[in-house]
């Protein structure tokens, strides 16, 4: 079966973006395709690389681009929503000081959702 996951919301917001994660881990350990995580509304701040949790705490973002280094999981962040919460990839930030999206996310149109869509079995969305 292929997937494509949607992230509504923030890593440390509810449990959406755990719930999103674990999912996505266990359909792949399954043999599932993931088409593609899409984050979007508040979602695109799993990729920012300035989220620090305290050393107790799990690392949601570190966990999201580990699995996009270990299976070639395609990470979009909605560039629209990202730039309105000031996450920016290189060539979003126009000479700002840093670009701060994480290791294995890019940034994407909705454009890409709509693709990945078509192009998988099943749409699962988690948050809000």
């Amino acid at each position: 079966m292929k997937f494509t996951i949607q992230v509504n919301d923030g890593p440390y917001q509810h449990q959406a973006s755990d719930s999103a994660y674990h999912f996505t881990l266990a359909a792949l350990r399954k043999g599932h395709q993931i088409v593609r995580v899409f984050f979007y509304h508040d979602g695109v701040l799993n990729g920012s690389r300035l989220i620090s949790p305290p050393q107790d705490d799990r690392h949601i973002v570190a966990r999201w681009s580990q699995l996009a280094a270990e299976f070639g999981v395609d990470l979009v962040v909605c560039v629209a929503a990202a730039q309105r919460r000031g996450i920016l990839d290189e060539s979003a930030a126009q000479g700002l000081a840093v670009a701060n999206i994480a290791p294995g996310f890019r940034l994407g149109g909705l454009g890409q959702l709509v693709e990945a869509v078509l192009a998988g079995d099943r749409l699962i969305t988690f948050g809000d």
